[in-house]
């Protein structure tokens, strides 16, 4: 396999158990906006044996970080001032003392019983472990026509231009090993921040394993994704990251500029 190619890893559904002892400190990071309604659910199927679940808001107006610690005592919270899921997670990346990171959605279309999915291609030499919806095992009841396509398109320039052959690109349910975040150096403020991520670790010649994963529709509230605005997004960090010299500061310098814009983790 190249240094930039993609194991496809096939696996049946994993059941919801703790994590097998042994496992390395496992981090999860999870960006809320307003999810006080989905919390209860989604950290009821977070597995045992996790070594942090790290919550960053974009300043909820309901109890989001209420319900939050109610659900979980031993919640990180940690508060971002700046909009959008790039920050949050480029946030929640500096926040967090696993040796894996995880990146989930709080909205209930990412299943958190696929974690330990994720973590086993990591174990077995992976750097990074890549969600799609279109390998078999995967799937979605969520994603519409339009959004299907704008992917297929958008992923297709990715693998033309930066040598890769991933089967979905715009898709936020990654795991990796924390020696990733300096090649990511995440500097992006919305959801174009999956595609940023899946190009950076491409062009560093990181190990990415794809799993399947299957994508649900959001349990409650509105979606704040917006296909077209969202697909241009995408659309300029392809041309940005393809033709644009690479100006970025060394990941020591961005993780600490990260670190000055979020509020301190509030006990929990």
């Amino acid at each position: 396999m190249s240094p930039k190619g993609v194991t496809h890893i096939n696996q049946a559904p994993s059941a919801r158990p703790s994590l097998p002892t042994g496992t390395p400190k496992v981090s999860v990071i999870v960006p809320t906006l307003n999810e006080a309604e989905n919390l209860p659910i989604v950290f009821g199927m977070l597995p045992e044996g996790l070594h942090e679940v790290i919550v960053v808001d974009g300043r909820s107006t309901d109890d989001t970080i209420e319900v939050a610690k109610r659900v979980r005592p031993d919640v990180k919270i940690v508060l971002e001032e700046r909009p959008g899921k790039g920050w949050a997670l480029a946030t929640g990346f500096a926040a967090a003392t696993g040796d894996i990171l995880v990146m989930l959605d709080c909205d209930g279309s990412a299943d958190p019983a696929e974690i330990e999915r994720y973590i086993q291609p990591l174990i077995e030499g992976a750097d990074f472990a890549k969600g799609s919806r279109f390998l078999p095992g995967g799937g979605s009841s969520d994603i519409t026509p339009l959004r299907r396509a704008g992917n297929a398109v958008l992923c297709g320039i990715t693998n033309h231009w930066f040598d890769t052959s991933y089967s979905d690109l715009c898709y936020g349910y990654n795991a990796f090993w924390k020696h990733c975040l300096p090649a990511m150096d995440v500097d992006c403020a919305g959801f174009e921040v999956e595609t940023l991520i899946n190009i950076r670790i491409a062009k560093a010649g990181l190990k990415i394993a794809e799993v399947p994963s299957f994508e649900f529709d959001r349990i409650h509230g509105d979606s704040n994704l917006h296909v077209v605005k969202d697909g241009i997004r995408v659309l300029r960090t392809l041309l940005k990251e393809r033709f644009m010299k690479d100006t970025r500061r060394s990941s020591t310098a961005t993780l600490g500029s990260v670190a000055t814009h979020s509020d301190q983790a509030l006990a929990a």
